[in-house]
């Protein structure tokens, strides 16, 4: 299995769904798109930051992904 995107958006936003997901003992992996583009030297506001995680661990972290998806 592989890695699954279970959100994009604000840098923010992402780092606390990362909090809580790795709370309930899932591990996360972050790409953050701005800080890359912002590195190489192409800015790109449109650019978002995305948090990943195992295909075989959705069905531990979906509860806490739907609850902060309703609270933002």
């Amino acid at each position: 299995m592989g890695l699954m995107k279970v959100f994009s958006g604000s840098e923010i936003l992402a780092l606390a769904l990362q909090e809580k997901i790795e709370a309930v003992g899932v591990e996360t992996t972050v790409k953050n798109n701005v800080q890359s583009a912002r590195m190489s030297g192409f800015p790109n506001l449109d650019a978002a930051v995305e948090v990943f995680i195992q295909e075989t661990d959705f069905a531990k972290a979906n509860p806490v992904i739907e609850e902060f998806r309703l609270n933002i």
